[in-house]
């Protein structure tokens, strides 16, 4: 199993295996997981009665921190979408509107994780140094 050093990162990773592919399951939701413990029904509400309004809420942290990917799932990722509109982090985070970097990637040393990564869109939102390390490493930074 995988061993991401940069949450940020498997994050993306999981957005496109969970929420696009649907090859990781079961789909994570953070509305279902606050009514099962009995935390409320409106992700948005808990969020700010619990000040972690513009936070990753610990229930999606600790969910998303402990998930296992399979190194078989892993490889089949060729391509990954960088955008502040992933369904990953509405999970995370309900209340977030984009605006600050809660969900920057701060480093790609992870990407040894993906074998098949060919190619990273949205790769403007990783700034300069880390556009310049994709390409190095042969992935296409649109």
């Amino acid at each position: 199993m995988a061993d991401f050093q940069d949450f940020n990162l498997k994050l993306v990773v999981v957005d496109k295996l969970m929420y696009v592919d649907g090859t990781l399951t079961p789909r994570f939701d953070i509305a279902e997981l606050l009514r099962d413990k009995g935390l409320g029904n409106d992700p948005w509400m808990y969020a700010y009665d619990n000040d972690l309004a513009y936070q990753v809420l610990p229930q999606a942290r600790d969910h998303f921190e402990a998930l296992e990917i399979g190194d078989d799932l892993l490889a089949g990722v060729e391509e990954l979408v960088m955008d502040g509109g992933l369904r990953v982090y509405a999970e995370c985070s309900p209340v977030w509107d984009g605006e600050d970097d809660l969900f920057d990637v701060a480093a790609l040393d992870d990407l040894a994780l993906l074998p098949n990564l060919r190619r990273v869109l949205g790769s403007e939102f990783l700034g300069k140094t880390l556009r310049d390390d994709l390409r190095a490493r042969g992935i296409a930074a649109d």
